[in-house]
This record gives structure tokens, C-alpha cells and sequence, in this order.
């Protein structure tokens, strides 16, 4: 237990507060219970792979009691990454969370689908960023400079590898994330694929005396 709130590295039994944290900012940033019949399925694809695979690159927000109210969560190299979910990670969650049968009909089977398809996360125009990482805190933990703190030590536990860059993906509807990466120092990444509910965005895991 800390005294008061700190960045600590990620601990098994903090796994049930990862998961909350998620599906309370899983949709565009707010609660995604009223929106979803399972929002599980957010842990599933998005925080818990993450701290099974490398927890290493996991940290989280401790509130000075013990209890995780935020998270960033990161996978070093993400082809290798991609690899290691299919093979080791979705067969523990697919029975819970099945691939829709066609395409997505649901919000729970376009997550389902997403989950079902981790090579979607290799995208050779990212090679100059090969890192990735989610970051999420409960919304009464936000804006108090608590998200700078768990971004800057991802991204020098990512430099202290090697890695030299690191991107995410956000919905173009969050807003107020994408105030944020802009103050972290992310940049648009242009000429990558992607829908356009989504966009990427990167930057390198040098000069974090700025953040």
C-alpha cells in the first residue's frame, strides 16, 4: 500500500480493477455497461491480454489504499504481440466471447470480432512505431495530472528497452483523450488504413522531461 496516490507496477490481484476501470471508460471514454449485454469483452480484447502477456509493461494508479483507479497497459514489440494473443491468449476467453458468425451485428460482436482478429494489430505502415499501448483511469481520477504520470513511466520502461516509438488507436469521438495525447506529445500518424471512427496517433519514447 502507498500513502497516497502513486504509479506502481501492476500486481495479479489488481486483475478485477483492471477490468472495472476498463468497462467504465470502454465507450469513447464513459461507462459502456448501459451500451453493451457483456462489456467484458472490452477486458477480454484491450487490458487483460495485456497484463497476462506483459505485465512487465503494465502499471497502475494506486489510490494510496491499496486499490488500482487507473492503468496504462503496453506490448513492446506488436507483431510479436499479435502472435502471443492468438496463440496463448484468446484461447483462454473465445468460448466467453465466441467470433460472430458473420460480420458484426451487435456492439458486443464488433468487439467479438475484434478480439477474434489480433493480426489487425500489425499493420506495416506502424513499423516506425513498434509499440502500443492503452491507458484508462476512472473519471474521478482524471485531470489531475495522474495520466501524465502512468504515460511517462510506460514510455520510459519502453525506452529502457530499446523500443524507440509507440502508438495507440482512439476513437475520433473521445475528445477529451485526444486533448490529452496532444498535451503527451502524440502526433497523427498519417496513411494508415483504418476506419474512420478511429484514428492513430504516435510518438517517441525520448524527451519525456517534457511530459
Amino acid at each position: 500500500m502507498t500513502e497516497s496516490p502513486a504509479v506502481r507496477p501492476y500486481r495479479p490481484w489488481d486483475h478485477e480493477a483492471l477490468d472495472d476501470i476498463c468497462v467504465r471508460t470502454a465507450h469513447n471514454g464513459q461507462d459502456s455497461r448501459p451500451h453493451y449485454d457483456d462489456p467484458s469483452v472490452f477486458t477480454a480484447a484491450f487490458a487483460a491480454p495485456y497484463a497476462h502477456l506483459e505485465p512487465e509493461l503494465a502499471f497502475v494508479l494506486d489510490d494510496g489504499r491499496g486499490n488500482a483507479v487507473g492503468y496504462v497497459v503496453g506490448a513492446a514489440d506488436t507483431a510479436r504481440f499479435a502472435e502471443r494473443f492468438r496463440a496463448e491468449w484468446l484461447p483462454l476467453v473465445a468460448e466467453r466471447h465466441p467470433a460472430p458468425a458473420g460480420p458484426p451485428a451487435t456492439p458486443d460482436e464488433t468487439i467479438a470480432w475484434l478480439l477474434h482478429h489480433p493480426e489487425r494489430m500489425a499493420v506495416p505502415e506502424l513499423a516506425a512505431w513498434p509499440a502500443h499501448l492503452h491507458i484508462d483511469l476512472l473519471p474521478e481520477w482524471q485531470g489531475r495530472g495522474y495520466g501524465r504520470r502512468l504515460m511517462r513511466t510506460l514510455l520510459a520502461a519502453l525506452a529502457e528497452r530499446g523500443v524507440p516509438a509507440v502508438h495507440l488507436v482512439m476513437t475520433v469521438a473521445n475528445e477529451p483523450a485526444r486533448a490529452f495525447y496532444d498535451r503527451m506529445g502524440f502526433e497523427e500518424i498519417e496513411g494508415v488504413p483504418m476506419d474512420d471512427s478511429v484514428v492513430c496517433l504516435g510518438r517517441t519514447t525520448a524527451d519525456l522531461e517534457r511530459l
